[in-house]
């Protein structure tokens, strides 16, 4: 996911609190926190952690992707890379080398197609 900037975060939470026709006190007593901490996000001081921000989702019917918003394309192709790893880390020695033939092999084929 993007790194989300406290100001973005904290503007959209604001925006849509007041669309909802809520106070920062309603939102607090909801939440279970005070309204200083709903204050401090709303003002980019504070991120709302992963649970309070489904809370947040949930009490303003909203997604959760909606406040969060867009996943970066840097962290898709990150997350990719990562499961490659995952996986080959497992494969034996004798594994890896079949797999790296395989993937030389495919690599090729895919060049000449493009």
């Amino acid at each position: 996911m993007e790194n989300i900037d406290k100001n973005y975060l904290g503007a959209k939470v604001k925006k849509l609190r007041i669309s909802k026709g809520l106070t920062q006190e309603d939102v607090a007593k909801a939440l279970n926190v005070t309204p200083g901490y709903i204050s401090n996000v709303e003002n980019g001081r504070n991120l709302m952690t992963l649970r309070m921000l489904s809370y947040y989702a949930d009490l303003t019917g909203v997604s959760l992707d909606y406040l969060a918003g867009s996943i970066d394309k840097n962290y898709e192709k990150t997350a990719l890379d990562n499961e490659i790893l995952k996986l080959v880390s497992h494969l034996s020695p004798d594994e890896k080398e079949k797999l790296i033939s395989t993937l030389r092999i495919w690599t090729k084929d895919t060049k000449k197609s493009r």
